[in-house]
């Protein structure tokens, strides 16, 4: 594998990037324009009605992020000129054939200009709605490859998927394909164009029936997890990630192809600066209820590898494969990971947790420290299940012993706890298979393209996305969860 400097090789590039307002995307367009200013232009696809309201969503929820505030100290009042001059925003909507673009003039200088995809859009959530997960993480790969075919000038197309793609399985997971109609149980009969079919039927009838939105939603939702679970996927999100991968698999012909599959994603590590992240992500969930004190207590097995990857170190692995690749009509799988050499435990997250939280408390809205302590351990989901219903029934017995004259107040209080405690339990059981995951994924196509950058290029070090150099305490105590605090915490 001989490439010349990654850097050089971004020069003049025209790249399209999909889910442009999404997390990772954002740090791939800020490294991007911080190390290469020659790049040619990045084409940021943006769901939007037409290009005013584009341009708004690329200023608000991308140029005016923290993350750029190297960018901006770097080109100070040139800045607007310069993103100007190398970024166009696209209105379109990865869902659709031809990627949504109604501008025939964008799309033929898109089809003209683009020498790489980078396609990140996603919908990461678990409990996604069918028809909308089913249109973005499965189809929406299938539309890009389509759009791609249509590139004169492509050079490779790459494309995020998830390393949990595996399921829940366990062991040593490889960087392998899916195949097309492949299920993690043996259950025959996938079929996508019979998925969206389904999809379409089942709309079709509740719609028929007057059903509202919110019914629609509930049952698009419920059809997810239940279409996952009869091919062997814990839940919607990496069942459609699986088919989009199916997909491309199926339909790259002589296109060269990468797929990249991060494992939990967080905040970055050193670059542009570390530590920042946006929104509440997988585990971050848990650091701001645990550190806002309303967490007491954790699920899962303490001694399990929980597989987390700083989000710059993704973004340098999609930019080093990207350029590697291109002009080479195969397909190559790229796990990013660190369960393999440099694993964090879930007790060590614990500890890590407890430590800065106690050293640095979160101000409440009273201006009062919150007092975290060590949290109480359910190694099992039965021992959850007698935990939430021993407190259930302790509040339950709290508040028959009120006075009746508040028993109307009470009676809203109940039905309350009712909703969370409900909310709590599908919480808990969607995230289930990965508090107690027992797998941990190969990386040997990412090492020898490690090796590769290492042993040619002197600018390697720019790229680096090696998990052996994170030392996971200083990253969480002095990096990740100050930046939990400052970006997420509200």
């Amino acid at each position: 594998m001989e490439f010349g400097s990654v850097v050089q090789l971004l020069e003049n590039k025209a790249i399209l990037v999909t889910g442009a307002t999404g997390f990772l995307a954002k740090i791939f367009v800020e490294k991007v324009l911080r190390v290469q200013p020659n790049v040619k232009k990045l084409y940021l696809l943006l769901r939007a009605a037409d290009a005013k309201s584009a341009t708004q969503r690329l200023h608000n929820e991308i140029i005016e992020k923290d993350l750029f505030r190297i960018l901006k100290e770097k080109w100070g009042t040139n800045l607007s000129s310069f993103i100007s001059e190398k970024v166009a925003v696209v209105p379109g909507d990865i869902s659709l054939e031809e990627l949504g673009l109604k501008d025939s003039s964008l799309r033929e200088e898109l089809w003209n200009q683009i020498d790489v995809i980078v396609n990140l859009a996603a919908t990461t959530n678990f409990d996604e709605r069918y028809d909308v997960a089913l249109g973005v993480n499965t189809l929406g790969a299938k539309h890009v490859l389509s759009f791609a075919k249509k590139c004169v000038r492509i050079q490779v197309i790459l494309h995020v998927s998830t390393a949990y793609v595996c399921g829940e399985r366990g062991g040593l997971i490889l960087e392998d394909p899916y195949r097309m109609g492949e299920t993690l149980n043996g259950t025959p009969g996938l079929d996508v164009e019979a998925e969206k079919k389904l999809v379409e039927e089942k709309l079709n009838d509740f719609r028929a029936k007057g059903a509202t939105e919110k019914e629609i939603t509930m049952a698009m939702k419920n059809m997810g997890i239940e279409r996952a679970k009869v091919y062997g996927w814990p839940n919607t999100y990496v069942f459609t990630k699986a088919m989009g991968e199916m997909l491309i698999g199926h339909l790259q012909e002589n296109l060269s192809v990468v797929i990249v599959r991060p494992t939990i994603v967080t905040s970055t590590y050193k670059e542009p600066f570390p530590g920042w992240i946006e929104g509440v992500r997988t585990i971050d969930s848990l650091a701001v209820g645990y550190g806002k004190g309303r967490l007491k207590c954790f699920l899962g097995d303490l001694n399990g590898i929980l597989d987390t990857i700083p989000a710059d170190m993704v973004v340098n692995a999609i930019i080093v494969a990207m350029v590697a690749h291109a002009n080479q009509p195969r397909d190559i799988i790229y796990q990013v990971g660190s369960s393999v050499r440099n694993p964090l435990r879930n007790s060590d997250l614990q500890d890590f947790s407890f430590r800065y939280f106690s050293q640095k408390p979160w101000i409440n809205k009273d201006g009062k420290p919150v007092k975290v302590g060590k949290m109480l351990v359910l190694s099992s989901m039965d021992s959850f299940r007698r935990y939430m219903a021993f407190r259930y029934l302790f509040l339950l017995k709290g508040l028959e012993l009120v006075n009746a004259a508040f028993c109307r107040y009470f009676q809203g209080t109940y039905l309350d706890l009712s909703r969370k405690i409900n909310f709590a339990m599908r919480l808990v059981e969607l995230y289930e298979p990965y508090l107690f995951f027992q797998g941990v994924f190969d990386d040997m196509n990412s090492e020898k393209l490690r090796m590769a950058i290492r042993e040619s290029y002197a600018d390697a070090d720019m790229f680096y996305f090696d998990p052996k150099c994170v030392d996971w305490e200083d990253y969480v105590v002095n990096a990740h969860l100050p930046g939990v605090v400052k970006y997420v915490f509200k």
